[in-house]
């Protein structure tokens, strides 16, 4: 076993098999998430609307790039596409173990029909023809004073009010995990979370997502193609973080208790995922924590099982 205290290379992290694909179609329906999504074989319509707002022929030509490229790489499979609404706003916590896992998950949430935003500095955004081709992908370009992240939540919290889903890799940079598991994360996105959904009046649809098998691709050696799986998880409930909906209005809307529950609900169930894809069980000794650079013990979770439906929050409201 690779020591906790060194990284791992890419080649001393075992590549999922093929083995491993089969055991998880024993569970779950498993589909290419490279190939659209909607009509009627998968009973999901595209968000009309939606897609129009950014720029639907450059963004398409795009996709498909992205897709060929992917694909000539690896072999992809997904479950947990139902639990993206075809309508409405939600909020997706990706992992990132990999590049891989930034583009994978937004490829496959294109081809269900959906066009989410993420953020990036102004400065990506007026690069010639890469700033075109991310505000075609969805980029919401901040301008940051100060250096402060603070105006990141604050443009990412409006974009949720204003309707649009979005996507957040809340680690805030590839895991430091030795053995690739989700590192401790960002307070930025329970922030994110709790703030819009105080706003909006109703919890925002939260949806956990892993990405497995990017950190096997070595693109100087193209060939055997690896497996990959992309999860997206049921919505998780966190209304009990909320105060109640009467004292919303109140500028006190949570408190840094809550935002680290909802940061360490999210990453558990990160890890949860990531371990069903490896068949693999996560170090016992604890988490990676980012600021310290070791393992650190699994805080305590007041976890509330049942899953929150975008449908379900929304008729609450009403």
């Amino acid at each position: 076993m690779v020591s906790p205290e060194k990284p791992s290379p890419f080649w001393k992290i075992s590549p999922l098999k093929k083995k491993q694909i089969k055991h998880l179609a024993q569970s779950h329906q498993l589909i290419n998430p490279m190939q659209l999504m909607y009509g009627q074989r998968f009973g999901r319509r595209p968000n009309i609307p939606e897609i129009k707002e950014l720029n639907p022929q450059l963004e398409k030509k795009l996709v498909i790039a992205a897709t060929a490229m992917t694909q000539f790489r690896a072999k992809t499979v997904a479950w947990g596409l139902e639990n993206i609404p075809e309508t409405g706003v939600f909020l997706i916590a990706c992992s990132h173990v990999a590049q891989m896992d930034v583009f994978v998950p937004m490829i496959a949430l294109h081809h269900c029909g959906r066009r989410p935003r993420f953020m990036a500095k102004a400065e990506l955004g007026r690069i010639p023809i890469i700033g075109q081709w991310g505000r075609a992908m969805g980029m919401e370009s901040v301008q940051r004073q100060s250096g402060q992240a603070i105006d990141i939540e604050k443009c990412a919290i409006k974009t949720l009010e204003d309707g649009h889903p979005l996507v957040i890799w809340p680690e805030g940079t590839l895991t430091r995990d030795p053995l690739k598991w989700p590192m401790s994360l960002k307070s930025g996105m329970a922030e994110i979370a709790l703030a819009a959904s105080h706003r909006l009046g109703y919890p925002i649809p939260l949806i956990p997502s892993v990405t497995w098998g990017g950190t096997n691709i070595h693109w100087w050696r193209p060939f055997p193609r690896r497996h990959m799986v992309l999860v997206f998880g049921k919505p998780i409930d966190y209304s009990d973080l909320l105060n109640d909906p009467q004292t919303w209005t109140n500028d006190e809307w949570a408190s840094q208790n809550a935002v680290i529950e909802l940061s360490n609900r999210v990453r558990q169930i990160m890890e949860d995922i990531e371990a069903e894809i490896r068949g693999e069980e996560p170090p016992h000794e604890g988490l990676w924590d980012y600021k310290t650079q070791k393992r650190i013990p699994r805080p305590t979770l007041h976890y509330r099982s049942l899953p929150a439906t975008h449908h379900n929050a929304q008729e609450q409201h009403e």
